[in-house]
This record gives structure tokens, sequence and C-alpha cells, in this order.
């Protein structure tokens, strides 16, 4: 097992066939960055283009179409002082005639201190005050090459991940994602330093990120949309729009896993999944919304 540090200097607005930035193997482990958002690097500076860019893609050896990419979040970080989101609601959140009472979408500065594990508004300051935040970084787009030949905006999301904005997609989490073309073709990005449900405001706290995971490939095992394994629950996430469409994706995965990898039938799986399903929103901002379908494990142990 081979740990690769690498220092990207090039990025990518789409997740698609773009040439390979480092070639890895099965097991490995990347320590790398990525730039926020809107395209800056740890130093505040513009180096890529806005809209999430993306740091990759990776090639991993040996991953082929209909296996599955298996991706450990083995350490997310900010790796600077100040954030940035934004000051109002995103207009689809809200009632249509409110809209015309949301403030103006000024951007809201946060000082960040990695020592203290906090993300506090620094301008500007409003009858909230100082507003303290625990950092909980997340990644909110990243993923793998889709298929049919498709370079996908890091705007939206699909089967093959994208900017999905789930904020339990933090470190020590295991994510697994469909493979669609030789080497998997990963990508990682749009780091956030805390995030609500929904990304309501279109952001969270935007900011560049140390990044390190951890790869494996499982042969011949087929996903159909992005998975996730956290030391207490399995999910499974369903993005599209509207927001049922992208429920019954996240909920149609959960049951093939169900039935796939833990034994049950369709009945037993069905049963369980009424009772004991948990949902959460991971975005309802970008042009595919995602919707998360969680099982606690301790019903798949008892």
């Amino acid at each position: 097992m081979t740990v690769h540090r690498f220092q990207p200097m090039s990025y990518h607005n789409t997740l698609g066939a773009h040439e390979p930035v480092l070639q890895i193997a099965d097991g490995d482990t990347v320590v790398t960055t990525t730039v926020d958002a809107y395209g800056n690097d740890e130093h505040e500076r513009p180096v890529a283009s806005r809209g999430n860019p993306q740091t990759g893609p990776f090639y991993i050896d040996g991953a082929e179409p209909g296996d599955t990419l298996v991706m450990h979040l083995d350490r997310l970080s900010p790796n600077r002082q100040f954030g940035y989101s934004t000051a109002s609601l995103a207009d689809n959140v809200v009632d249509p005639p409110y809209v015309r009472e949301l403030p103006a979408r000024d951007t809201v500065k946060w000082q960040i201190d990695r020592q203290r594990n906090t993300a506090t508004v620094v301008e500007p300051l409003t009858r909230l005050g100082a507003f303290q935040r625990p950092l909980a970084p997340m990644l909110g787009c990243f993923g793998v090459c889709p298929s049919g030949g498709q370079a996908i905006s890091t705007s939206t999301a699909g089967t093959h991940g994208g900017n999905m904005d789930y904020r339990g997609f933090q470190s020590g989490v295991t994510v697994y994602f469909p493979v669609f073309v030789p080497g998997a073709l990963l990508f990682v990005g749009d780091g956030h330093g805390v995030q609500g449900d929904g990304e309501i405001s279109g952001n969270g706290i935007e900011i560049s990120f140390d990044v390190q995971f951890t790869v494996s490939i499982r042969k011949a095992r087929e996903t159909g949309w992005p998975r996730g394994e956290s030391i207490d629950y399995i999910f499974t996430v369903g993005n599209a729009r509207p927001l049922d469409q992208a429920l019954q994706h996240a909920t149609t995965e959960m049951m093939r896993w169900l039935r796939g990898d833990y034994g049950l039938d369709a009945a037993g799986a069905s049963i369980l999944m009424s009772q004991c399903i948990e949902y959460e929103v991971g975005n309802v901002f970008d042009p595919a919304y995602t919707i998360v379908c969680k099982l606690a494990k301790r019903y798949l142990t008892d």
C-alpha cells in the first residue's frame, strides 16, 4: 500500500473522462488539497474557475465497469483562516411571495480556528452577532466519471456522485461509487467547514481543504447509486429533481443493498425499512436534489 502526496496544478468543473493526474493502486492512499467553490486555494489566491472545481481525476488500477469503487475519507480539514458563505436563503426554499422579504445575497466571512475547532462570523455583524459553530468538515462535491461519455457539471449530481452537498460525507466515512469507465476516474473538491441540511443558502462555509483518502475495489459488485457507511449507519444517496424522485432512487438502492449484501428477502427488507429508515436532505439548491436514506447498523446485527 502506497501513500501518494499530490499537489494539484489544474482543476476541472466537470466530472468526465479527463486526463488522469495520478495513477494509483487498490489499497493506496492519496494526500492532496482542494480549492474552495470559488476556485481559491489555501492562500485565498484564485487558481481555478468558480463552480466547485475538482482535484483529479485519479485513475485506480484494476477498476472496471461493473465494479464498485470504495473511498474511505481518512481526513478532511480546512487549511486556511477564513471561509465564506451567503447572507440569504435561496429563493426556491421559501414560499414564492416571501422571496421579496429575503435579504441581499451578500458574502459572509467566517474566521476558522482549527485549534479550537470553531467557525465564527466576522462580517457582516447582524443581530446574530459573532455567531459561532463547531467545525464539521465535509465534502460537497466529489465522485467518479459518469457513463456514456458524459462530462457532467460540478453544479449537479447523479449516479456518479457529484454535487450532493450531504453533510454526512465527513472524516471516517466510507463511500461506495459505481464504476462506469476503466480506472473509475475519481474527483474530489468543494470542502465545507460547516453546513446545515439542504444547503439552503446555496453554500456551506466554503473553504479550501487538506484531504486524505484511501481507495479499494470491489470486483464485480455493481451498485446503482452512491452508498456510504459511518460508524453507526449505512446509507444510500439519490440525486434527482423533483425531490420525490431522489427519495425513490435512495430507497430503491437501500432495498437492493439489504437484499444483495445482508441476505434479506423483499418482505423482510420492506418491513425493516418501513419501521427503521431515516431520511436526510443533502441538497435542495442545485439542479438535482439529494436525499439520503439511512439505516442504523444495530438493526442489522441484532
